[in-house]
């Protein structure tokens, strides 16, 4: 199933050298540690960079509950391999990632304590302790705690009859430690756990009359009246805690016979992982109760984070919600997608696609048209079927909506909902089963491998004709973060497109060799054989004509048969320019190596997620775009889809997004031969650009001037 990597190329040079290659893990922190900074960044708004470190943080637990997750797995199995890039085994990659991680929370609670939430104070806005209220606030935090808190939580014991509680994958917990008045009691100290309820807001507004805005945090507030929960014992220490768990799922397809229920039970199973880091806040850590939770979670030392300030930074999710809108000016400014330059709003989607390819580009251009043709699909008498893949939705999907009206239309409706899209499997599940009692067929994908492509198919019979309508694009069919993920997609009704989508819905649904395409690069395939051959090309045309230029934008980029063919092609002196947000296992500028080749990460306002491949082919100019980053995972693991773009007009269109994003000298960094990142550097009297911005500016032009 999986393609075979063809040969690269000897060359003079050693490209298996591990000092050519960052690791994968430790890449994937710098890129982490970008978004952090950003929170520093005195460029955003202030509010932004709460954001900013609310995203870092969410970051850090998934990267927790499944990277070093499993590599602490690899550790306990004994097993001791370097990995084949960087050549770092399990062990020293936990190391160094700890190393790191402790030097980043350190930077992200200090930029909290010592520079955001001081700004926020000047706006009328202070989170309080529980010490600097008045005695009147006290009062009404007293009342507050008694009516709405105490009577939801659940003190639990620790003794010989009731063990230690498995405790909720990140649930955020107070670890009591007590003393016993009764002076004859058997043994005078005891221990209980407190779980805070989730169900409660963690910010608890203060009556102020003066209009500012002022908070105490939940679970300083259960701190503090703790002690009505243990009449007759004296509480001695209250430590306030979070563990995160190992929540990657093992999914046994083969014995599978209900993928549904199998993912179901797998999803119960993640919240009671092994737990594989600790956090606790500083304030009011008692030693000995550290030492207890350490031993009692079997949680290694290295793996615990003491922090001075409230555990869990991505409660700042919630006060930017509570904050933006009386704080108007502490965020970006509004931005409205437009609609697309290609599409007339008054002319009907079918008409407009079966004349020409049409090219969208979010959230620059709104993804309304996808939800309208769609939609239009669902209604139109002439449609009589819709095939899509599913990877991630919103959660009131008008996606969705459309699928299950089209099928209570009677049109014949196929979807692949992709059950093990990770950290949405219980979403996917759920529209699966509506889905399904919609009337549409729902198809769960192949066995081992994820279907992350981004394919929809409409079949339409107009006077006597079959026509065949194909969206593709770079990112979900998600209306939500449509409107903060960068992505393109193309709208076509050629004849050849409309035969590969077919075939690959087919191959997808049912039993048949692997279909040959005439336009679609399909993972696990084709898609890196494509990739190997289209450098190669590129290196051929350089030899001949000295104008090579590769010009790639992805997510990440790990795959190392490709990045040693781009190697070889910078030893050949083809320009390679790399628009990587995240992972860059390649490292750009060693001599004799990679010194033809630029490495750029872009974080901002939105997230780049647009996955472009351009190589110039001695100006044939061969423009791609695709679902799959340059990951091995989306060579080997993945459906994935690469297609061409063939539409001149959209060409030049992609190409200048491309211009931007290598034109950037505001939230751009470039990756050093060390595989450090630094801000590019901009010249005296050069102007800012931030591709970001400028793309929303030229919207925003096209759809003034088509007024």
């Amino acid at each position: 199933m999986v393609e075979q990597v063809p040969n690269v190329k000897k060359t003079a040079v050693n490209l298996d050298n591990p000092s050519y290659y960052n690791n994968r893990e430790l890449s994937w922190l710098a890129f982490n540690e970008r978004v952090l900074r950003e929170s520093l960044d005195e460029r955003n708004p202030l509010l932004e960079r709460f954001k900013f470190l609310s995203i870092f943080s969410s970051n850090l637990d998934e990267f927790f509950m499944v990277r070093v997750a499993g590599l602490q797995d690899q550790v306990k199995v004994g097993f001791a391999r370097p990995e084949n890039k960087a050549g770092m085994t399990p062990r020293q990659q936990l190391k160094e990632i700890g190393n790191k991680t402790h030097e980043l929370v350190e930077l992200q609670y200090k930029t909290l304590r010592d520079v955001l939430l001081p700004q926020m104070k000047q706006h009328g806005v202070r989170i309080h302790k529980m010490d600097e209220l008045t005695e009147r606030e006290l009062k009404e935090i007293e009342a507050y705690f008694d009516e709405l808190v105490f009577p939801v939580l659940t003190p639990l014991a620790i003794d010989a009859y009731r063990p230690f509680p498995m405790l909720l994958n990140r649930s955020i917990n107070l670890a009591i430690l007590l003393e016993d008045r009764d002076k004859e009691a058997a043994s005078p100290f005891k221990t209980a756990i407190v779980q805070m309820p989730a169900v409660l807001d963690r910010f608890v507004y203060l009556d102020d009359k003066a209009g500012k805005e002022r908070f105490v945090l939940l679970e300083d507030v259960i701190r503090h009246f703790i002690s009505k929960l243990f009449q007759g014992f004296k509480v001695v220490s209250a430590s306030v805690f979070r563990i995160t768990r190992n929540a990657d799922m093992t999914i046994h397809e083969e014995g599978a016979r209900d993928l549904l229920k199998e993912i179901e039970e797998e999803l119960r199973k993640r919240k009671w992982g092994a737990a594989v880091r600790l956090e606790v806040q500083k304030e009011g850590i008692d030693p000995e109760m550290l030492t207890y939770l350490t031993e009692a979670l079997e949680i290694n030392k290295k793996d615990v984070y003491e922090v001075e300030g409230p555990i869990d930074l991505t409660l700042f999710f919630n006060f930017y919600k509570k904050m933006e809108k009386t704080h108007k000016k502490l965020v970006y400014e509004k931005r409205i997608s437009q609609p697309p330059r290609d599409l007339a709003s008054d002319e009907d989607i079918f008409d407009q696609v079966a004349e020409q390819d049409i090219f969208l580009h979010h959230p620059y251009e709104s993804f309304g048209p996808v939800v309208e043709f769609m939609s239009k699909a669902a209604d139109d008498p002439d449609v009589l079927a819709i095939k899509q893949t599913l990877y991630r939705v919103s959660g009131d999907s008008p996606i969705i909506k459309a699928l299950k009206r089209a099928a209570e239309n009677g049109k014949q409706v196929t979807v692949l909902v992709e059950l093990k899209a990770r950290f949405d499997e219980e979403n996917n599940v759920q529209w699966a089963k509506e889905l399904e009692q919609a009337g549409c067929h729902v198809i769960y994908g192949i066995t081992h491998l994820k279907t992350h492509s981004k394919i929809t198919l409409v079949v339409r019979k107009k006077d006597g004709q079959i026509a065949r309508f194909v969206h593709l694009g770079t990112g979900n069919y998600n209306d939500q973060t449509a409107k903060i993920y960068t992505d393109m997609s193309l709208f076509t009704s050629d004849r050849e497109f409309g035969v590969d989508a077919t075939n690959f819905f087919n191959y997808l649904s049912g039993y048949t060799e692997k279909p040959a395409f005439h336009r679609l690069s399909v993972a696990p395939f084709s898609i890196r054989k494509d990739f190997l051959e289209m450098i190669e090309a590129e290196i051929k045309h350089h030899r001949k004509s000295n104008n090579g230029l590769i010009i790639a934008k992805m997510n990440s980029l790990t795959d190392k048969a490709i990045i040693k063919k781009l190697y070889e092609a910078s030893i050949e002196g083809v320009r390679v320019d790399l628009i990587v947000r995240g992972i860059c296992c390649l490292r750009p500028g060693i001599k004799g190596v990679s010194e033809h080749i630029r490495v750029r990460s872009i974080v901002g306002r939105l997230l780049e997620h647009s996955r472009v491949y351009y190589f110039y082919h001695n100006g044939e100019e061969k423009t791609f775009l695709s679902s799959a980053d340059m990951m091995t995972r989306n060579m080997e693991n993945r459906i994935e889809i690469l297609f061409p773009v063939h539409s001149r007009r959209i060409k030049k269109q992609v190409k200048h997004v491309l211009e931007m994003a290598l034109k950037d000298n505001v939230k751009a960094r470039e990756q050093d031969a060390s595989g450090q990142y630094h801000y590019v550097k901009r010249k005296d009297g050069d102007k800012e650009i931030n591709s970001q911005l400028q793309l929303y500016n030229e919207a925003y032009q096209v759809a003034e001037d088509e007024e």
